[in-house]
């Protein structure tokens, strides 16, 4: 599975962007992609998932600004950022779970990721 990442950029403080990933050759019926952030010194962190038939799934820091959703295809999820933070500044990833099961923020559970989009937040 191919992973890509588009839509990151540059924008001030309480700002929005909406990140795209599209995941080619999903063969696998039941599967789960997420959204993760790293930035230096710190652990990749769960930003948001979402399962095949809709449930989402977002982490603490981010609910009620972020919205993950999923293309009419299944292979294409969107995070649509709003009220964007500085501390939200990071690389942030796309990743798919072929096994599906539960829609889970550890990245333990995904096997296939995309080389990133920057995203960077001014105060």
């Amino acid at each position: 599975v191919e992973v890509v990442e588009s839509g990151g950029g540059s924008v001030q403080a309480g700002g929005s962007l909406r990140l795209s990933c599209v995941a080619s050759q999903i063969t696998y019926y039941d599967h789960v992609m997420g959204w993760f952030r790293e930035t230096p010194g710190k652990e990749r962190e769960g930003v948001g998932c979402i399962r095949e038939d809709g449930t989402a799934r977002l982490s603490d820091s981010v609910d009620g600004r972020f919205t993950v959703s999923q293309g009419s295809g299944k292979n294409t999820l969107y995070l649509q950022m709003t009220h964007l933070r500085v501390e939200d500044s990071g690389m942030y990833y796309c990743a798919v779970d072929n096994t599906g099961g539960t829609c889970s923020l550890d990245a333990y559970y995904y096997d296939d990721w995309g080389q990133g989009t920057q995203v960077t937040v001014s105060s």
